[in-house]
């Protein structure tokens, strides 16, 4: 079934420059004025173990979705959604040479925003992961589409995405602006009200995977906007009931190792490297992110949140303030 909500009309659509931008002005990443767009991860590894459903947030041409429709095979589902139908239409054009090459269907696109996935049929705690690379700061209602995600997510699935973050609030007025509002720049998330509004969907705990600086060249964007730090993250967060503090039960974790592409070390987020055979002591959201998710046939935990030794000893290290944990990351920055 092919799903299309109809653009509004309405040249007062707040989407309709995002949807020129993407779907007329940009012909190719060549087009970017600035790197922002173009800093984020590829799509998270070992995507193939215990997953059924995988939704992709503003799918684009589909890159993605064909990325990860190869890694979970022909058990998986994969679903693509995107705003614009130019986009759509070459995402389309490859579904029956993807289904010829590697032997199975499993990827559907639809047409529909981010922010009303209830409209586009995807019901709730019927995804294992949700995915998005570097589209979640065009929408212009964040809340509602994090309350979205994790309305449609199984618990103890997950939210792994990339995203554009900044050191400050972005004035609203820049999101008037097409170039910077395309360019992913003046929807950055401040990450504090990142960290606020992942409490408000019950996610207490959310962990920064990797960052890199967003350096800005065009000397009119740099104008603009350059009184703002910008950051490109990939972050993780799982539906689970998590404290909101690291605190200690005296609980380890051992990596089995065998996941693809991981399988020696898995790096769960920037603090936390685990070696193959090696345990290490963890706080007791660590122990549930490891132990009640897609991760839990590859670890081994001790111990168990019948005894509280308080506050986890976290590490301590050097970090940039669009850097800093949002929650409970087991790490305090070093001033």
């Amino acid at each position: 079934m092919v799903f299309d909500i109809p653009s509004p009309k309405d040249p007062l659509d707040p989407l309709n420059p995002i949807k020129s931008y993407y779907g007329k002005t940009l012909r190719s990443s060549g087009d970017l004025r600035t790197t922002a767009c173009s800093a984020a991860d590829a799509p998270p590894p070992a995507c193939q173990t215990r997953f059924g459903a995988l939704l992709d947030l503003g799918c684009g041409t589909g890159r993605d979705c064909y990325v990860l429709s190869q890694l979970v095979g022909p058990q998986g589902r994969v679903i693509g959604i995107d705003v614009t139908d130019e986009q759509l239409i070459t995402a389309r054009d490859y579904l029956s040479w993807h289904a010829l090459e590697f032997g199975h269907a499993n990827v559907e696109f639809r047409h529909g925003q981010m922010e009303d996935l209830a409209a586009l049929e995807i019901a709730d705690e019927s995804v294992d992961l949700v995915v998005s690379n570097c589209v979640l700061n065009l929408s212009m209602d964040k809340p509602r589409v994090f309350k979205e995600v994790f309305r449609v997510l199984k618990t103890g699935g997950e939210l792994y995405f990339s995203d554009v973050f900044s050191n400050c609030r972005i004035p609203a007025a820049l999101l008037e602006d097409p170039v910077l509002h395309g360019e992913c720049l003046a929807g950055a998330m401040y990450m504090e009200d990142f960290r606020r509004l992942m409490l408000s969907v019950g996610c207490g705990d959310v962990r920064i995977v990797s960052n890199t600086s967003i350096s800005i060249d065009d000397p009119d964007v740099e104008e603009k906007i350059g009184f703002a730090t910008f950051t490109s993250c990939t972050v993780r967060a799982f539906k689970i009931p998590f404290e909101d503090r690291c605190e200690d039960y005296g609980q380890t974790a051992l990596y089995r190792g065998g996941m693809p592409e991981q399988r020696h070390t898995f790096n769960l987020d920037n603090c936390h490297r685990f070696q193959r055979n090696k345990p290490v002591p963890v706080c007791g959201n660590t122990a549930d992110m490891l132990s009640i998710t897609r991760y839990s046939p590859y670890f081994l935990l001790t111990g168990d949140k019948t005894t509280h030794y308080g506050l986890f000893p976290c590490v301590e290290t050097k970090q940039q303030p669009t850097t800093v944990p949002v929650a409970g990351c087991c790490v305090k920055p070093v001033p």
